[in-house]
């Protein structure tokens, strides 16, 4: 069973959804490990990292999401083990699903260095577990040479199979091939692929406000899996009418239930969903027409600020009912990965 562990350099490289791309295209039967949880998930008394969960979902590994993981802080880890048995313990996590995959993906945390104090940074977890090392980088071109030129002078890859490294959303692949790969090359760095930038793999699901929000779905139910392009704060109709951001396809608008001329107009153009602040529930009619339009009306308690912070805090994660994600992550994995280099 080949073991990939897969690093980035910086938080929010992309790497679970390139972990999801390149198994989709790589095809098999695979196995899933995130041991430092870093995405803390709660549910029904549970506590896992969230990106095993989704893995779960995506992929229907049998295993139990709370297994994949060895712990999620540095104060529990580093009392319940030191260098020694964490080796045991990814060892025996190995253990667990060796002779039944293909291929085991092994995530690490937000960037190179986090967990080094627990001894579960990456380039331990891949010395620990005899692995390959994949590393996704993205970001600026600039700060992407930072990054590579960076491990290259300062990681030590003594004892680790150091595969390459994988550009994620680049803007524009063809100027950065030209500027930048031969200096990438003559650094001794492997370029697996390079991944172009899609907005739409940014975008967030009404199904997913609706979780992160605690908002109550009052009508629209149907549209829950709509995605937001635009988000609009409304204040008076006559403002939205001539504002570019209200005429977009796909937006989401934020204001307060008792705003009916503001909902209609919303109801009324292209919108995702509406979110209705300070709990104020509209009148019937208007509850009436967004059900016919198919628009969910999300309810809250928060004030419109509140919520607009909120919403703009929120990280656009992949999530499993995000089946067109998924299949455009498949198809960027086989258009632009070198799978045999991996």
């Amino acid at each position: 069973m080949d073991r990939l562990v897969v690093a980035s350099t910086r938080k929010n490289s992309g790497k679970t959804s390139l972990i999801v791309g390149l198994a989709k295209a790589l095809g098999g039967n695979l196995g899933y490990l995130k041991p430092f949880g870093d995405r803390l998930y709660y549910r029904r008394k549970r506590l896992w990292d969230y990106d095993s969960a989704l893995m779960t979902d995506i992929f229907g590994l049998e295993e139990d999401p709370e297994d994949m993981s060895i712990g999620f802080e540095h104060s529990k880890i580093r009392y319940m083990y030191d260098e020694e048995t964490i080796k045991e313990k990814l060892s025996g996590m190995i253990s667990d699903v060796e002779g039944r995959k293909d291929m085991l993906f092994v995530e690490g945390a937000k960037d190179l260095t986090y967990g080094a104090f627990v001894n579960l940074d990456v380039i331990s977890m891949a010395r620990y577990i005899d692995g390959k090392l994949l590393i996704v980088v993205s970001g600026s071109n600039e700060i992407i040479m930072d990054d590579l030129s960076f491990v290259k002078k300062y990681v030590d890859m003594a004892c680790v199979d150091f595969k390459g490294v994988i550009i994620n959303k680049a803007q524009d692949i063809e100027d950065f091939k030209d500027t930048y790969l031969d200096s990438i090359q003559k650094m001794g760095i492997d370029v697996i692929g390079i991944i172009p930038n899609r907005p739409e793999l940014t975008y967030l699901s009404v199904n997913y406000l609706v979780d992160r929000l605690f908002a109550k779905v009052i009508a629209g139910e149907g549209g829950l899996n709509y995605v937001v392009k635009n988000i609009f704060i409304g204040a008076t109709v006559d403002a939205a009418l001539r504002d570019h951001i209200f005429k977009k396809e796909g937006k989401l608008v934020i204001t307060s239930g008792d705003r009916s001329d503001m909902i209609i107009a919303a109801l009324e153009s292209n919108t995702s969903c509406i979110v209705l602040t300070n709990n104020i529930v509209p009148a019937p009619r208007i509850i009436s027409k967004a059900s016919e339009c198919g628009i969910p009306l999300l309810l809250v308690s928060e004030d419109t600020y509140q919520i607009a912070k909120q919403i703009d805090s929120i990280e656009p994660v992949l999530t499993k009912g995000d089946t067109e994600k998924i299949d455009l992550l498949e198809q960027l994995g086989k258009k632009y990965l070198n799978r045999e280099k991996i």
